[in-house]
């Protein structure tokens, strides 16, 4: 009688979980469109970019319908905990702060940061020599916890932006002498471009784990163990049948951004 309730017992049980359990036939993806070439927006107004087709490739594999919800990035975290969307697939870097908030999936990728400034300006990229430069960084983000955290108090002037493209406008109109960027984002967003040619990277690139975390996952909520389950596989799957690469190879050409 007693075994025979135990395996009643575990009978309800696993009918209960396989209930509770979320079909995710759509996932809502948090993107901030102002960081090419991860994620921007075409002529006609439609988002891509690495991001975007990375996020588009692991939907397939879960078989799911990727519907993309543009927001600012400092709000990205209070957005997903406010169900607003189910992930945020938009350059996010697995932080010890952001884990404690939200639950993240292994790396999709992972690029150092770096400093740069005017080349007319004699530095060597180091705090102490940036002394009484404003320099531009994004809102929320990993670079604006290194500058705040080193550049600050050596006293730099750091200045916060709702997105990365408005701090390359109040370069271009002489309102910064530089920012702390991805590297591969400002290349390609600024240094690459005629408003970029007078600038150029300063200093060793910057990839402390204090400050930058452990490269870029797509954050979940805690709750969420299905999906991040789910996410995982499928970035492991598009990694194994060249996907990944494709994507890579089409916004970063050349660029090992996988990383260690």
């Amino acid at each position: 009688m007693f075994k025979k309730s135990l395996l009643l017992g575990a009978l309800v049980l696993a009918t209960s979980f396989s209930v509770a359990a979320k079909e995710w036939k759509e996932i809502r993806v948090a993107i901030d469109p102002t960081y090419k070439p991860f994620t921007f927006k075409t002529a006609d107004g439609k988002p891509t970019g690495f991001d975007v087709k990375i996020a588009e490739a692991l939907c397939e594999k879960v078989k799911a319908k990727c519907v993309f919800v543009e927001q600012q990035w400092d709000a990205m975290v209070p957005g997903l905990l406010a169900k607003k969307y189910d992930a945020i697939i938009s350059s996010m870097s697995v932080t010890e702060e952001r884990l404690r908030q939200v639950a993240f999936t292994g790396k999709y990728y992972n690029t150092p940061s770096k400093v740069v400034v005017r080349k007319d300006i004699k530095t060597d990229g180091s705090a102490a020599s940036l002394k009484g430069k404003k320099i531009g960084v994004l809102k929320g983000s990993t670079q604006e916890k290194y500058a705040k955290g080193v550049l600050s108090p050596a006293g730099v002037n750091v200045v916060g932006y709702d997105a990365q493209d408005q701090v390359y406008l109040d370069i271009k109109a002489g309102r910064l002498d530089g920012t702390v960027a991805d590297v591969v984002e400002v290349q390609g967003g600024f240094l690459d471009t005629a408003d970029g040619k007078n600038y150029a990277f300063v200093g060793q690139a910057l990839s402390m784990k204090k400050y930058f975390g452990e490269g870029v996952g797509v954050a979940l909520r805690k709750e969420d163990k299905d999906l991040k389950a789910s996410l995982d596989k499928a970035i492991k799957d598009i990694r194994a049948d060249g996907s990944w690469k494709k994507i890579s190879d089409e916004f970063v050409p050349g660029v090992n951004i996988w990383g260690e």
